[in-house]
């Protein structure tokens, strides 16, 4: 198997680091009992369809290392990877007990899907590769002909000539009011004349009817050139109708196409799993429409060619390399867990034969690993740590979380319910609600601002402003999901700074939130019209490239007891301020 690399082999002339993974990963015989205990960086997570069990594999450090290595090994030749895309690893052990590395793209890697040394592409493809051609070339007809239709000179002709129409008739219309507004005072002068005997009645109605005669020539010319501009727009319009029209039929035409491919290839893609189960890729989607890719992504890649090669998977890491995709929700060098559309929805069927994820109870809360600040039989507040979820997402990905962890130690939060959120890369306070009572009061008190929350800060540039009030408007940015974006008409957004303290790159501020808006201390911080300095660490608003971590902390949180209505104050200590300033 050219594709199984030993570690030696893959760290190439770094061999004492690659002695030391194998070291490390030679007493691993069995597959991990309980990822949770294992503090994956990430766990890959799905139910097996068979048995409906929890099934995971985690992304531990070992396996980002290893990354960092195939990494390094592009970057050294760049002429692989022209374009952006993911990359992945999976450490196995063969049934000899040697330690290897699998390494995988997604789709194909400059224009081939077979390249040596990687994992091929999943078997099956090859039996619709005439009609896969077939289609293909038609779609690269049909995309060439948009192109073509999109840009007809006629719409440009359109638009120049429209423009020219347009300046000519307000030039116009602008023309005939003042001379309107000219004849109506001179009608009303001599309507004054006449009624006080100062003019004779002849004069008055030859006056009038040459006033009369100025209107309708008026008149004349906007007829005029109404019939000059449709004698030229009328044509293009409907030379730019029918492309449109083409357009649309073109796009239909490809939407089927697509889909009749993808219907091909759903059928033709056979997974295999380590129950030893196969299925095709429509059987897997029985419960709704996997887009097309889905087999070409790097997981299924990857547990895909280990299920059948008998190869025992450890951990596996995905990366994006090279330029950001259209839509530039991926950031170079970046890692990513499973992709939410193509890979999720068949991780369990993946993963199925893998060890069954253990979710026991915990009964010592010194394990809880997340520190709880206070708790009564109403409420609880907790100091949440950067990196993890306030509550649980909707995917088996994202299930971890502060709630679901407070949902496994006694005694049992039935209702509990986060009153509030921080994003996942923000640390501090957290509040959560035991009782539907205590819920919509402290709701209530959230609407109507009652809460007061400080948040420390490190801005990744040196401010000028000591203080003041950041008011800007925002609202989501739909193209970008899930940033926000400056919008005059967005909801209204006012943010109290203050600067505590100042170093050589950065500057340590104490931000105040007066609303409450999705990530709005972070844009306010980022955007122009706020600060103009990113927060540190910011991979969303900045580089975040100069810190492991964004330096957004919630360290202060005042409330009103839902049942007591006695004053509440939380207080967690920034953890990065003695680092900055």
């Amino acid at each position: 198997m050219e594709e199984f690399h030993s570690l030696s082999t893959f760290f190439d002339d770094r061999a004492a680091i690659a002695q030391q993974w194998i070291d490390h990963l030679s007493p691993i015989s069995e597959p991990l009992s309980s990822p949770i205990e294992t503090r994956g960086q990430y766990i890959y997570r799905g139910r097996c369809p068979e048995t409906g069990a929890l099934v995971s594999l985690p992304r531990t450090l070992m396996a980002e290392a290893i990354a960092h290595e195939l990494m390094r090994q592009l970057s050294n030749t760049p002429s692989l990877t022209t374009e952006g895309k993911m990359f992945g690893v999976l450490i196995v052990k063969s049934q000899d007990g040697q330690i290897g590395v699998l390494r995988a793209f997604s789709g194909l890697l400059n224009g081939q899907n077979v390249v040596p040394g990687w994992v091929p592409p999943i078997p099956g493809r090859e039996k619709i590769v005439v009609e896969e051609e077939r289609t293909v070339q038609r779609l690269e007809v049909i995309q060439t002909q948009l192109l073509e239709l999109a840009a007809l000179p006629e719409r440009k002709e359109y638009d120049d000539w429209n423009e020219l129409f347009t300046q000519r008739w307000n030039n116009m219309t602008d023309r005939h009011r003042q001379r309107k507004q000219k004849r109506q005072h001179h009608r009303q002068s001599l309507q004054s004349q006449l009624d006080k005997q100062q003019l004779l009645l002849a004069a008055y109605e030859k006056t009038v009817s040459a006033l009369d005669d100025e209107s309708r020539m008026d008149g004349i010319e906007r007829r005029t050139l109404k019939r000059e501009r449709d004698a030229i727009l009328v044509p293009l319009r409907q030379k730019i109708y029918d492309g449109d029209r083409q357009m649309r039929e073109l796009k239909q035409e490809r939407k089927q196409l697509s889909r009749s491919l993808q219907a091909q290839m759903h059928e033709v893609y056979r997974l295999t799993n380590f129950r030893g189960s196969s299925s095709t890729l429509s059987s897997l989607g029985s419960m709704g429409t996997l887009p097309t890719g889905t087999g070409d992504c790097c997981a299924p890649k990857l547990l895909h060619y280990a299920a059948t090669h008998q190869l025992h998977p450890i951990s596996m890491a995905e990366f994006w390399w090279g330029p950001p995709p259209p839509g530039g929700n991926k950031v170079h060098g970046q890692f990513y867990g499973a992709c939410t559309e193509r890979c999720q929805p068949i991780m369990g069927f993946l993963l199925s034969g893998l060890a069954t994820e253990i979710r026991r109870r915990t009964s010592d809360r010194d394990s809880f690993d997340i520190s709880i600040l206070y708790e009564d039989e109403w409420l609880i507040a907790v100091d949440k740590p950067h990196g993890m979820l306030s509550v649980p997402g909707r995917h088996a990905s994202t299930q971890d979380s502060v709630v679901s962890r407070l949902r496994l130690i006694p005694p049992e939060n039935v209702y509990l319910k986060a009153v509030h959120r921080l994003d996942r890369d923000t640390s501090g306070i957290l509040l959560m609600a035991k009782t539907a009572e205590a819920h919509a009061d402290l709701n209530q008190q959230f609407q109507r601002r009652a809460i007061k929350k400080v948040y420390g800060a490190v801005l990744a540039g040196r401010l000028s402003s000591d203080h003041g009030l950041i008011d800007v408007p925002l609202s989501a940015d739909f193209k970008h999901r899930p940033k926000q974006r400056v919008n005059v008409e967005g909801k209204p957004s006012q943010t109290v700074f203050r600067v505590l303290s100042r170093g050589e790159q950065t500057t340590r501020v104490e931000f105040i939130p007066l609303t409450g808006r999705t990530h709005q201390l972070r844009v306010h911080a980022s955007a122009p019209e706020g600060l103009g300095i990113p927060i540190l660490g910011d991979r969303l608003y900045g580089s975040g490239v100069d810190s492991d971590r964004l330096h957004l902390h919630a360290s202060q949180l005042t409330v009103t007891h839902p049942i007591h209505h006695q004053p509440l104050g939380f207080h967690s200590p920034v953890p990065f301020f003695h680092d900055h300033c």
